[in-house]
C-alpha cells in the first residue's frame, strides 16, 4: 500500500480485497479499515483527509494478506457484534450470525416472565449471553462438549456483565435431571454433503465440531427432542435455530415425541430459521 490519504487507504483496501473475490469487500474493508485505526465513522468524516501514519499502512497490509487467504475477518479482529452486544470470537467457536438474533427475539418475547433457561451448544456464547443481558431470567445455564469453547463463553459472559453457569458434556449429558421454562440451542446442523457448497471462510476456519451432523444434518434435532420433554416444566418451550429447508423434518421430529404449538419462524430474508414447540401442561 502507498501512502496516502485515511480515505485513500480504505478505498485500496476495498479495491483488492474486491479484486481477491472477498465476498462484500466494502464490509470487510471497512471493519479492517476501523480495528487498525481505532476510527469509527462519525470519526471518519474529520479525519479522512489526514495522512496515514506508517504504522496504520503495515498493519492494514497485513491484515488484507490474512483476510485474502479467505480467514474470516471476524478471526481476524477477534471479534463479532449480535444482539447490541461485542463477543469474543475465536477459531474454537462458530462466528455469531445475525440470522440467530431472530431466536432471541422469540425467547424474549415469548417468555416475559420465564425464569430459568438452557443453551444447548452455546459455543461463543452469544444466545445465553444476549438473553441473560435483555431478559429477566434468574438463571441460565450454557453447556457445550467443547471446553476451549466454553472458555469462550465464559469470557463473553464476563466482558458483557452477566452471570451465567456453564456445564461441559454432550447435550444433555451435562445438565443432569434438572428442568427449565426455556431450552434453546443452535446445534450442528450441515450435512456433509453440504461440505462442497460451503465457503472457504466456513469450511476451512470455523470447527467442524459445530458444523456438521449426520442423518442429513438432523442428529442433534432427534437427540434434543427425544429428551427435550424431560428436562422442560410443564408449558415450558424449546427454540431451536435450523438451516433453511430443515422445517418441515424438524417440526416432526418435535411432533412425533410429544411437543405440542410446533410452529417455523422465518428470519429476514424469508427463510425458516428457527423452529419452537411447547411442553403440554
Amino acid at each position: 500500500m502507498k501512502n496516502g490519504t485515511l480515505k485513500s487507504l480504505l478505498a485500496s483496501v476495498t479495491e483488492r480485497l474486491r479484486a481477491g473475490g472477498i465476498p462484500e469487500p466494502e464490509s470487510d474493508a471497512w471493519i479492517l479499515f476501523s480495528y487498525v485505526t481505532g476510527i469509527d465513522r462519525t470519526h471518519y468524516l474529520l479525519e479522512q483527509t489526514r495522512p496515514a501514519t506508517e504504522d496504520e499502512i503495515t498493519r492494514l497490509e497485513v491484515a488484507v494478506q490474512t483476510r485474502l487467504t479467505r480467514v474470516p475477518v471476524q478471526h481476524i479482529t477477534g471479534e463479532q457484534e449480535f444482539y447490541g452486544l461485542t463477543f469474543r470470537v475465536t477459531p474454537d467457536v462458530l462466528i455469531p450470525r445475525y440470522d440467530t438474533e431472530v431466536l432471541v427475539d422469540l425467547v424474549l418475547s415469548e417468555n416475559p416472565k420465564a425464569e430459568r433457561f438452557l443453551d444447548l451448544c452455546t459455543g461463543s456464547g452469544c444466545i445465553a449471553v444476549s438473553l441473560m443481558k435483555s431478559g429477566q431470567f434468574a438463571f441460565g445455564e450454557a453447556t457445550d462438549i467443547s471446553c476451549a469453547a466454553l472458555d469462550v463463553a465464559a469470557d463473553n459472559a464476563s466482558r458483557n456483565g452477566v452471570t451465567l453457569t456453564f456445564s461441559e458434556g454432550d447435550l444433555w449429558d451435562a445438565v443432569g435431571d434438572q428442568t427449565y421454562d426455556v431450552i434453546v440451542s443452535n446445534p450442528p446442523y450441515i450435512a456433509e454433503s453440504e461440505r462442497p457448497t460451503l465457503m472457504p471462510e466456513v469450511e476451512q476456519h470455523e470447527p467442524e465440531l459445530a458444523l456438521f451432523a449426520e442423518h442429513d444434518g438432523l442428529a442433534f434435532y432427534e437427540r434434543i427432542a427425544r429428551e427435550a420433554c424431560g428436562h422442560l416444566i410443564p408449558g415450558g418451550r424449546l427454540y431451536v435455530e435450523i438451516g433453511a429447508t430443515q422445517g418441515e423434518p424438524v417440526s416432526k421430529l418435535f411432533e412425533n415425541c410429544g411437543l405440542t404449538e410446533v410452529r417455523v419462524t422465518r428470519d429476514l430474508a424469508g427463510l425458516d430459521r428457527v423452529v419452537s414447540a411447547r411442553k403440554p401442561e
